[in-house]
């Protein structure tokens, strides 16, 4: 395996566990909080939070990691094989489907969706109530075992395969 490669993958065991913590804050106790706020204060919350994620670390994170996982998928896939490489393989295909494809087909929506309601609207707070926390939740925490689970898959079929190359050496 090319240096880069391997650095790649390390940086990706870690970044996926990074990403998967900001999800878990989110579902184990930030939207149970915005839930609390009563009236439009966790609306009006999550709408800035929802414009801020853009401009920061995360977003580069979440982004990038959607493109390091199809280059550790397709190494894996071309270049390696056993149970090493099969891990490797379904890490990067749990962060491309289950956090990055459930993002994009679920959360998303409905944050583009809140970001245009009016916060004086009982529309907006039956939304909010009846269908985005509950729904947003369920995702996010999809996202956030898809997350842990990549970093996990990662990290074993690395070290799986550095102790395959060691037995071979």
């Amino acid at each position: 395996m090319p240096p880069i490669l391997f650095f790649l993958m390390q940086f990706a065991i870690l970044a996926y566990a990074l990403v998967g913590g900001v999800f878990l804050a989110f579902s184990d106790f930030i939207m149970r909080s915005l839930s609390l706020t009563g009236g439009i204060g966790g609306v009006e919350a999550m709408q800035v939070i929802n414009r801020e994620v853009f401009r920061w670390v995360f977003m580069a994170l979440f982004l990038g990691l959607a493109a390091v996982s199809l280059v550790i998928s397709g190494y894996a896939a071309i270049f390696l094989n056993g149970p090493a490489g099969t891990l490797i393989l379904l890490s990067g295909l749990v962060y491309l489907f289950g956090c990055f494809g459930v993002t994009v087909l679920f959360n998303v929506p409905m944050n583009e969706a809140l970001a245009g309601m009016d916060l004086a609207a009982d529309t907006t707070h039956s939304y909010w109530t009846g269908t985005y926390l509950p729904r947003w939740t369920f995702w996010n925490s999809v996202r956030t075992v898809a997350c842990g689970l990549s970093a996990m898959l990662l990290l074993t079929g690395l070290m799986w395969l550095s102790q395959t190359q060691a037995r071979m050496a």
